[in-house]
């Protein structure tokens, strides 16, 4: 079924919802409006202070390939309604076999510090065509964000440090695990254990042997002598599996024979115990026999919070394998990204900004076809001002906070900026060339770098500015006023 799902068209890759709404459209003679839809988040992972926008790769190969075949619409076909008649008409699934995506997709970079609610991605094309993107962009985008965002936490508090991720192993199912290691290498990961990630992403592979090899022998010294005998030039030995201080002196007697034949003890690996505690007394058995640049690799269950406390410990762990709580996003399993209609029109004609309401202020949509702009000073990055591009903005700008309209901000002409999103598609034409994954991965350092400390801390970081432009802010809030007012009447 894995070879047969992805070997397949991906258009059924939706909610049922999406189709019935298309279909609505369709039937209604509405299925050509135009609409703009932006994706965003709205609430850091990790109760963090920053998030790693990641996926963008995935969606662009996914819009390329987007089709509903004969397989698809055979089974579109055999769905009923409640009645027991066809949900679907056969005029509606000629119309999906011939459909070819035409939308405009703005995005940002993957590898960029994004913030709760600006646009990671906006799209704009017939609200037909929009509707069917929902599910399977937040699907890509999603999960890819949240695994990049955890393996960067994890990169600033390993600083200099190895970082390995083998998770596969733990993930949900396979593409779970092909994805997170994706995610993971961009976010901040040197390595990966997944063979068929390296392949496919050209991610660096890295791994040594499991206990079961050290069990399989009638001792562990044996066990030792034959990995290294056999892969001289991948000798790091799991050392926990009968008494961890013992292993790690039958694996200075296995170096010491490799240097013999010329070879390195490359690492010892401890998966079990006190980390902090064994990982200085390995530390001291390996110097006080020449071993000084054999590093020590630490596994089980880390995460940044257990990695941070072992560092303050003195821990000397100089290559950190991550596992279960990388590639699953242990404490927060998913990101809450979401897809709201911005904007709508006739073919041609003016736009009608659109609102979504709730009781909670932050689940509050904001209209318009959105942009976000970047300010920095010579310090780094200092604030992200979400504007409507169809406005007119001046060099000058205010911007207010979506939360608290006191707090007003001014950006003169001096002030430099970028602008985050980037044209992707045209309607329907790839016009990005997207970079290699090591850029992707080089753009996440770079990035964080530009911001203060404070927006990086672990606990109770700060709060990096991000409001909107005054007028949409002013756009925004009179069309409140207005939904709050037609609902009473």
């Amino acid at each position: 079924m894995i070879n047969k799902l992805y070997d397949t068209s991906l258009g059924l890759l939706t909610d049922l919802y999406q189709l019935t709404m298309a279909y609505g459209y369709w039937k209604s003679g509405m299925a050509e409006k135009e609409a703009v839809f932006n994706l965003y988040f709205r609430k850091h992972p990790f109760q963090g202070g920053y998030t790693v926008a990641c996926g963008l790769g995935s969606v662009i190969d996914y819009i390329k390939e987007f089709r509903f075949d004969a397989s698809d619409l055979a089974y579109l076909a055999s769905l009923e309604g409640s009645d027991g008649n066809p949900l679907f008409e056969p005029a509606f699934l000629e119309y999906l076999g011939a459909l070819r995506l035409a939308c405009s997709i703005d995005a940002v970079a993957e590898g960029t510090v994004v913030f709760p609610n600006e646009p990671i991605l906006r799209i704009q094309g017939s609200i037909l065509q929009c509707q069917l993107l929902e599910t399977p962009l937040l699907n890509l985008i999603n999960f890819q964000t949240l695994i990049a965002t955890k393996a960067a936490r994890m990169r600033q508090v390993a600083q200099g440090d190895v970082l390995m991720e083998f998770g596969l192993r733990r993930a949900q199912g396979p593409d779970g695990g092909m994805t997170a290691s994706r995610a993971a290498y961009i976010g901040g990961v040197d390595a990966t254990s997944n063979v068929l990630a390296g392949k496919l992403y050209g991610i660096p592979v890295k791994g040594t042997h499991a206990h079961s090899w050290v069990m399989t022998f009638d001792s562990e010294l044996e066990a030792f002598e034959t990995y290294a005998r056999y892969l001289p030039n991948n000798t790091t030995l799991l050392v926990d599996t009968y008494d961890t201080i013992q292993g790690v002196k039958n694996a200075i007697v296995v170096g010491e024979k490799l240097r013999e034949r010329g070879h390195d003890l490359g690492g010892i690996r401890l998966d079990s115990g006190d980390l902090a505690y064994l990982s200085i007394e390995a530390r001291h058995l390996l110097d006080a026999a020449g071993f000084h640049t054999t590093q020590i690799v630490a596994s089980n269950d880390l995460d940044e919070h257990i990695m941070d406390s072992l560092k303050i410990q003195g821990a000397k762990i100089s290559v950190w394998g991550i596992g279960t709580k990388l590639v699953t996003a242990f404490d927060q399993p998913a990101l809450g990204g979401v897809y709201k209609l911005a904007a709508i029109r006739d073919p041609g004609g003016e736009w009608s900004y659109k609102i979504k309401l709730s009781e909670q202020a932050v689940k509050v949509s904001t209209p318009g076809i959105q942009q976000v702009r970047r300010y920095r000073d010579n310090a780094g990055f200092i604030a992200d001002m979400i504007y409507d591009i169809h406005r007119h903005h001046p060099q000058e700008a205010s911007m207010v906070d979506p939360y608290d309209f006191t707090k007003i901000r001014q950006f003169d002409s001096e002030t430099e900026f970028e602008e985050l999103l980037m044209p992707i598609f045209k309607e329907g034409d790839l016009v990005y060339r997207l970079p290699s994954i090591e850029a992707s991965k080089a753009r996440v350092l770079q990035q964080l770098s530009c911001f203060h400390q404070g927006v990086k801390r672990l606990v109770n970081p700060h709060t990096y500015p991000v409001g909107l432009e005054k007028e949409l802010f002013d756009i925004k809030t009179n069309l409140v006023i207005r939904a709050r007012s037609v609902s009473k009447s």
